[in-house]
């Protein structure tokens, strides 16, 4: 009960305990509205995490279309003939070949070589 005063003391009681629930029910609003912040943080990240997950796949996706597409586009008997005779050519010969050919014409002093 609160001191006597000239006021009836069943308001100064009502006041007193209407102050006192609001003192009492502060940490819990401030509590709950953590807990509200919070998830609704979490629950953006999650949306956040799926929207660059799809935005990922669909990137991926493009990629893979880009490759097959590219791999359709090549021509694979011309590849493979083009590739036996790379690989059953003598290049390498062939350019010290070519590179000492150069070299004897560089040596004398008549011949021009343009290009």
């Amino acid at each position: 009960m609160a001191l006597p005063t000239p006021v009836n003391s069943q308001i100064t009681d009502a006041v007193t305990q209407a102050n006192v629930k609001v003192l009492a029910d502060s940490p819990a609003i401030a509590l709950s509205n953590l807990y509200q912040i919070t998830s609704q943080s979490l629950g953006l990240a999650a949306q956040n995490a799926v929207m660059a997950q799809q935005q990922s796949n669909i990137v991926h996706q493009a990629a893979t279309t880009q490759g097959v597409n590219l791999i359709y586009a090549v021509d694979t008997e011309a590849v493979a003939d083009a590739t036996e005779k790379v690989s059953r050519a003598d290049i390498p010969s062939d350019l010290v070949n070519i590179l000492g050919v150069i070299k004897g014409l560089k040596k004398q002093p008549n011949n021009q070589i343009v290009g």
